[in-house]
This record gives C-alpha cells, structure tokens and sequence, in this order.
C-alpha cells in the first residue's frame, strides 16, 4: 500500500476559481479587491514569491501594486509607507513579504498594518480573534490546509492531530484552527521528548518544524495524514540519491536547477506507512497563493461593508 497524495494544485485551482466569481460579483457593486505588496531588498526566493502573488492577482481580477523598496529602508521609512497604505481605499490588503532585513522592526512594522487590511493575519487583532473563533483574516498556509482537508472530506473532528512546528505563521494558529473544529491537538517543537512516539499517535501529522526530510516512517501512525508545510533546497546529488533513490524526473529537476524541492516529510520513507501525503512541491505551496487572494476579496467585502451572508 503507497499513500494517496493529496493534489494541492487543484484545490488551489478551485479556490481561485472561486475567488474569480466573486471578483466579477464585487465588480457589480462597482468595487475592485486591491493588493499592495511590499518587498524590502534583493532577496531572490521573495522576489519570486512577490511576483507570483502579484501575477495571481492579475489572473483573477484582483488589482495589485508591487513597492520595491531597497536593503537599506529603515523601520521608519516602512513605517511611512504602511501608513499612507492604511489611508487608500482602493487598497483592500497590504502584504510585507518576509523575512525584512536584520535592522527592520518586524513586529513594528506587521502591528502597524491595519488589521481590516490585514491578509496575512497576522496582526494581533486577527490572532485574537482567531484565538477566540471569531470571524476573521486567518494567516494563508494554515487556511490553506484546512481548506484541503475539507475539500478532500478528510475529517478533523474526534482526530488526534500532532502539529510539529510551534510558529506563528504556521504552527500555532493551524493548532487552533484545527481544535475550533474539534480535533484533540497537540503541538510539538524541537525540544520535545520522545517526538517520534508522540507523533505517531496522530491520524493528522503537521510537519512545519524547517527541517529537511525529517519526518520518516518512524513518525507516523498507519492510515495518518500527513501534511507537509516544509520546503527545502536539496543541493548535493548525493543527498538527491539518498532521498528519491533512481527518481529520473528528481535527478533531472537537479541536473537541470542545481536543486531539487524537499519537505520536511522524507519524500520516500513515509509512503508505505501513511494514508494521505502532501507532495512537495505541489502539496501546501500552491495554497497559500489561494488563500491570500481569498482574504483580499474578504477584505474587499468587509471593509466596503457588504453583507457577508450574500457570498457564496
């Protein structure tokens, strides 16, 4: 038995779909989502990053503006232009990619966005909101990841869930998203005890710790979902041998970039053991994308108050 992947990319593709109908709809009312992304810097993967963003926005509708600012921009300066964001009303949501350079105020910077133009939830206002199940901007991978598990009639509620990974973009509000819908949660980290035998009680495995192919069989119950957040650049063809074996398309993607994606799932190792897989690529990545124009059409409709009962 090899476990069943999980197809990220269509989900993605039904979520966007989505959020282009609504698009058209918003356009009845004569109102047009707006995304504003901020990247600081040259950092080559958030420029890719931005620039599929602001490409998705263009495919669905969704008008976009990107700010490239230099390595040098201070707190301050970033700082000024989150606020002249805040103030246009054409502007639904507001993106900082991350990571900032070293002398940014991070927090400073996120806390300073509004939280009604907060897409990435991830303004205190909307983390407590969340904390408290309250309606609102949720962050875009951990929505992501529900929005597959229920799409795919996965069920979550009376499931022992094990998050492994404790951040606040990923681990701790996917942790509460998935209790709000009853599962038994557990969080762990990289100081936690006997990880291997904790993590095989779960029937929903979440590797989100940023550790390349860690998670292998030894880890997972029979039957479980597992849900790979991770995303890893494997260099060294050794390495690439090791973890795919005789894979021609993975040594070619190698030959060809210098590089082959790896989760934090080990991409071989799990498959007799689980259930359900998410690959990666093509498993979370695609929805995170999906989500944040989700949230920006949310945005939209929020901010211009219209009645949240009328959307499909």
């Amino acid at each position: 038995m090899t476990a069943q992947k999980l197809d990220g990319l269509a989900i993605a593709r039904q979520i966007k779909n989505e959020v282009a109908h609504e698009v058209e709809r918003l356009a009845g009312y004569g109102i047009r989502p707006g995304l504003a992304a901020v990247l600081v810097g040259t950092n080559p993967a958030s420029q890719v990053y931005v620039n599929s963003k602001v490409k998705t926005c263009g495919e669905l509708g969704i008008y976009s503006e990107k700010h490239e600012l230099p390595e040098t921009t201070t707190t301050e300066e970033l700082l000024d232009l989150i606020a002249r964001l805040n103030a246009r009303q054409e502007i639904d949501g507001i993106l900082v990619q991350l990571p900032l350079p070293r002398h940014v105020d991070t927090r400073r910077v996120l806390d300073a966005i509004d939280p009604a133009k907060d897409v990435d939830g991830f303004h205190p206002v909307n983390v407590g909101r969340l904390v408290r199940n309250q309606e609102t901007l949720e962050p875009c991978t951990p929505a992501g990841i529900i929005e597959l598990l229920e799409r795919t009639r996965i069920p979550i509620e009376g499931q022992r869930a094990v998050v492994i990974g404790r951040s606040d973009i990923v681990g701790k509000p996917l942790a509460l998203m998935l209790l709000h819908r009853h599962a038994t949660v557990t969080i762990c980290h990289s100081r936690t005890p006997n990880l291997p035998e904790i993590a095989r009680q779960a029937d929903i495995l979440v590797a989100a710790i940023g550790r390349t192919a860690m998670i292998t069989a030894e880890y997972v119950k029979p039957g479980a979902v597992v849900i790979d957040v991770g995303i890893n650049k494997v260099t060294d063809r050794a390495e690439v041998e090791r973890l795919f074996g005789s894979d021609e398309k993975r040594l070619s993607e190698w030959a060809s970039k210098g590089y082959t994606l790896v989760g934090d799932v080990h991409p071989t190792s799990v498959l007799p053991v689980a259930g359900y897989v998410t690959p990666v690529p093509g498993g979370v990545g695609p929805l995170t994308i999906a989500m944040l124009m989700k949230n920006t059409v949310k945005a939209a409709r929020w901010r211009r108050a219209l009645a949240r009962a009328a959307t499909p």
